[in-house]
């Protein structure tokens, strides 16, 4: 069953967001000193209305009146210049954040390992990519620069009432205790409910997205009933995790209106009284109900946006904690997966020891791959490999077969450093895999496996991915090497045509040709092929393994296959059958043993052998 990714805490939370901030000093100080000359132009019109009540009360001529009016609407209209350029800096700040917080996301999923990934499922990874991105994007762009806003201007308002007459600042505590009572108890609530809420759509994706990839295995075993019930009850999980932050609003909001209104009456009454006890000026509780009426669109501002921050910091702790180190259930943390051909991208950046597109054999013990008495489950508690000890020789090409499940994609993942081992060791250069940095571990061994992907772009661009610095020399002679670079020239624009959705298509034989031909631009030492060849008919597949010959020759080779022509072809062959390795040796010496490989052989070449080639 898949595990959710990690999920950052709250202090990890802040102190990106902190960091996220402090990369922007002079857009943020530009963008709360225009928000506080907009504060402060707003703090004039109660206090020149307050002046008015009081010169009418005492008798003031018409021209004073109309000059105090034209200097209301003067404010007013620097006021309204200086929010439309204030708003405009914090968009802009906003925007700014955002675009990095999404490269640097892009980053850290690109980075996760696959064992990670297939933990989780889709679903999570998803919806993280997607929904949790989107609320992020809403609370980046328009709840923080509001929260602002109204930071800033709540507390010039707040100082102006106190100018007015600290007397009539004394109503406004009032509201105090209702709003932090209310306030404190909705934060105490929210977060964690928001964190479910966004955990169960994680769900609900993750079951839709299995439902539809095995909708034909669905129908053959009649589990109809069984993926509608999980679905449903995905569906039952989400609405009650949507329900309570729904109640929780239905608490929070109407307090909060509550502590809107009663400081704007108590504010009046009280310096009403205040005035009629001669202790304040008709002017000043003019002014400070103003002030205080002004106070109600900054403390609403803040509070109504404080459930999108709170929806926000969800979604921020859900992207952080995707760089966050998973542990394999019974095992260490899994490092990074150079998954060369595959569905990623491959080894980016990892020049082979041949230099500059060069392919130079690879040979020596001082990178030979070993693999010891090593234990892996993806449960704890079931062991899927048993003790499993594996010592390719340098320049070997080692053929594992077995039977559907016996794990030898398993083993092929840990020799690739994509998994780290329950117990024992995997080991190249005398160093274990799990323990080297990404790009060290790319220029040691390289996974293949039988998934290929065209990225959307130019042909050029998805073979020189893996290595960027690479001339077009380079990139011919990789295609050259998979027997591709003919029905490459033979492209409309050759090596610039535009591939992938929406571009030239290609045949899934030119797909996975596409995909090798990263891995020699890579040039690892080593490499695990996990039916690398599999999706390519079997004339196809042997042609392409011809052209590989050259390329292969010195380096160590470790084919996961499904077709005993690769195993017939082998330095030696190793059977895995339920999580051991049952016999190892050459083609020769294993039909000759008349064991389960010999077995297999003559199922798959028919009674009577003879030399596929």
């Amino acid at each position: 069953m898949a595990t959710t990714l990690p999920v950052a805490d709250a202090a990890q939370v802040r102190r990106y967001a902190h960091t996220l901030v402090r990369r922007h000093p002079r857009t943020l100080a530009v963008a709360l000193g225009l928000h506080a000359l907009a504060a402060a132009a707003g703090l004039v019109a109660p206090r020149l209305l307050g002046d008015l009540v009081e010169g009418i009360s005492r008798g003031a001529s018409q021209v004073t009146v109309d000059r105090i009016a034209l200097l209301i609407a003067g404010f007013v209209v620097v006021q309204a210049v200086l929010v439309r350029f204030a708003v405009l800096a914090s968009a802009r700040l906003g925007e700014r954040v955002l675009a990095q917080l999404r490269e640097e996301f892009v980053d850290r999923v690109l980075a996760l390992p696959l064992s990670t990934v297939e933990r989780a499922g889709t679903g999570d990874l998803l919806t993280r990519t997607s929904r949790d991105v989107s609320a992020l994007s809403r609370t980046v762009r328009l709840a923080v620069p509001e929260t602002l806003i109204a930071v800033v201007t709540g507390g010039f308002i707040i100082g102006g009432l106190l100018l007015v007459g600290p007397l009539l600042a004394l109503p406004c505590l009032i509201a105090v205790p209702v709003l932090w009572a209310g306030t404190r108890w909705y934060l105490r609530r929210a977060p964690d409910g928001y964190l479910r809420e966004n955990a169960a759509y994680s769900d609900i994706t993750d079951g839709i997205s299995e439902t539809v990839e095995g909708s034909r295995t669905t129908e053959a075993l009649r589990q109809q009933a069984r993926r509608r019930a999980r679905t449903d009850g995905d569906i039952r999980r989400s609405y009650a995790a949507e329900m309570y932050t729904l109640r929780l609003r239905t608490v929070f909001f109407p307090v909060a209106e509550i502590g809107y209104v009663v400081p704007v009456v108590a504010t009046l009454v009280i310096g009403g009284w205040f005035h009629l006890k001669g202790w304040v000026s008709l002017g000043q509780v003019t002014a400070a109900t103003l002030y205080v009426q002004q106070l109600v669109d900054p403390v609403d501002r803040l509070l109504s946006w404080l459930d999108e921050l709170q929806v926000g910091g969800a979604s921020m702790a859900r992207l952080l904690g995707v760089a966050e180190p998973a542990t394999p259930a019974g095992g260490a943390a899994a490092t990074g997966a150079p998954a060369a051909g595959g569905a990623g991208t491959g080894p980016a950046g990892a020049a082979g020891p041949g230099g500059a597109g060069a392919v130079v054999p690879i040979g020596g013990r001082d990178r030979q791959l070993v693999a010891r008495d090593v234990r892996y489950a993806y449960r704890s508690g079931r062991d899927v490999l048993h003790g499993v000890t594996l010592v390719p020789e340098p320049g070997e090409k080692l053929a594992m077969v077995g039977p559907s499940g016996a794990g030898k994609s398993t083993l092929g993942r840990l020799l690739a450093g994509v998994h780290a081992p329950r117990t024992g060791s995997v080991t190249a250069a005398g160093r274990r895999l799990d323990t080297l940095p990404l790009a060290e571990l790319r220029s040691h061994v390289a996974l293949v496996t039988q998934e290929h992907h065209v990225f959307i772009g130019t042909l050029r661009d998805n073979v020189s991915m893996v290595r960027p610095t690479a001339t077009e020399a380079d990139v011919r002679s990789a295609l050259a090497a998979v027997a591709a670079l003919d029905w490459a020239d033979a492209l409309p624009d050759r090596l610039d045509t535009v591939v992938g959705s929406g571009g030239h298509p290609l045949s899934p034989a030119q797909a996975q040709q596409l995909a090798l031909a990263r891995l020699v631009l890579a040039d690892p030492h080593t490499l695990v092929l996990d039916e690398a060849t599999s999706l390519i008919d079997p004339r196809a597949a042997r042609e392409l393994e011809r052209s590989l010959a050259a390329v292969l020759e010195g380096r160590t080779v470790i084919a996961i296959a499904h077709r005993l022509f690769s195993a017939h072809d082998a330095d030696r062959v190793a059977v895995v059958e339920d999580g051991r390795i049952t016999e190892l040796g050459s083609h020769d010496e294993l039909v000759e043993a008349d064991g389960s490989y010999a077995a297999l052989w003559r199922s798959w070449h028919g009674p009577t052998p003879t030399d596929p080639r």
